[in-house]
């Protein structure tokens, strides 16, 4: 009989917070967006609330990313930004809650597996997010992740059978990633209704912390499909108030907004 995996740094951080009543809120930031100073943005997150904090590897070709942190992508890469400026810039940021790489797996190939598990145990990553590396094609990438208690967060999305999901959730580590709908990240004026289904499809064959994410946009979402699921990711309206008005403290408020939004939820 097969051994159930150890809980790394950030399922046991997530599964503590959720069982003890709070909803668990993860934002986004682009690593080297703003250029000068995107660490605060980092800490600012934390200090607003922030349960884990998601930091963007930025990529050339981002297909699973809108508009918005495309463009905070671009403004990043254009100023320099590469893989192992921004973790070695994540090594030096000071929060005490767990941080998450995404990333695209052309970036982790380039690299090398085992090198690039390594390089993200070694800047204090808990978890990574390879949004187009398929369960299937996974296991080179989580072998090398698992040695270096790098958590594996894989990706639901609504269009999967139920056989798949069952598969997805067996080897997601960290917690479950629901992908609130079909498409790319990005604002939207209303809560998909397939956010709420995919957080009830999840929650009926896993204990692991479920959280969702694509298209919450807003306090009011975050609560309503926090209802269902154990809570949110939220990127785009984070980093689309920083690209508006070029002020980070803008975007923490923003968070301290969807914190207190989940909080009275």
């Amino acid at each position: 009989m097969t051994e159930a995996p150890q809980l790394g740094q950030l399922e046991k951080h997530l599964r503590s917070r959720r069982d003890n009543g709070r909803k668990l809120l993860i934002p986004y930031v682009t690593g080297g967006y703003p250029v000068e100073d995107w660490p605060r943005l980092v800490e600012g997150c934390a200090e607003a609330g922030a349960d884990a904090i998601e930091i963007g590897i930025p990529f050339s070709d981002p297909v699973m990313d809108g508009t918005t942190i495309q463009e905070s992508s671009s403004l990043a890469l254009a100023a320099g930004a590469d893989p192992l400026d921004i973790l070695g810039q994540v090594s030096k940021i000071d929060v005490d809650v767990p941080l998450i790489a995404m990333t695209y797996y052309n970036i982790c190939y380039h690299m090398g597996h085992r090198r690039f598990a390594s390089q993200l145990s070694n800047a204090g990553i808990s978890a990574a997010i390879l949004p187009d590396l398929p369960l299937e094609e996974a296991g080179h990438w989580t072998k090398a992740a698992d040695a270096e208690a790098v958590e594996t967060i894989l990706l639901a999305a609504p269009t999967a059978p139920d056989e798949r999901l069952v598969r997805i959730v067996e080897r997601s580590r960290g917690f479950v990633y629901g992908v609130g709908l079909v498409g790319i990240t990005g604002e939207r004026s209303e809560l998909a209704t397939s956010a709420l289904e995919m957080a009830r499809r999840l929650k009926a064959i896993t204990d692991k912390p479920v959280v969702i994410g694509v298209g919450v946009s807003n306090p009011q979402q975050a609560a309503e499909v926090s209802e269902v699921a154990d809570g949110v990711v939220v990127g785009s309206a984070v980093i689309r108030r920083v690209l508006d008005s070029g002020n980070i403290d803008d975007a923490v408020e923003f968070v301290a907004q969807l914190r207190a939004g989940l909080d009275a939820g």
